[in-house]
């Protein structure tokens, strides 16, 4: 394994170790970009962390609390929405890197 892999390993495993507020399984499907195993209620701010993390506003965080999630809950669900993202963003690009260097 690279160390690439097990510093990438090592942060899903700190993502989805027991003792959130939300459930493992849906860290993991996050991590995974699996959005669909989301709840409706957080599929539309889950693809707009992924997407468009920059046009998440204080009203978009309001509305996953009055659909009654807890700020820790909207946290975790944040974190992994925005690392799977990122991930897969790194992996193109790494994709990209040893392409090239052939």
């Amino acid at each position: 394994m690279s160390r690439y892999n097990a510093l990438v390993q090592n942060l899903k495993d700190a993502l989805t170790a027991p003792g959130g507020d939300t459930a493992v399984a849906l860290r993991r499907a996050l991590l995974d970009g699996r959005i669909s195993e989301a709840p409706a209620t957080l599929g539309p701010y889950v693809e707009k962390v992924r997407r468009q993390a920059w046009n998440v506003t204080d009203e978009d965080v309001n509305e996953l609390t009055r659909a009654g999630y807890t700020e820790d809950q909207i946290f975790e669900v944040t974190c992994c929405s925005a690392v799977g993202a990122a991930l897969v963003r790194m992996d193109r690009a790494l994709t990209v890197v040893k392409e090239s260097a052939r």
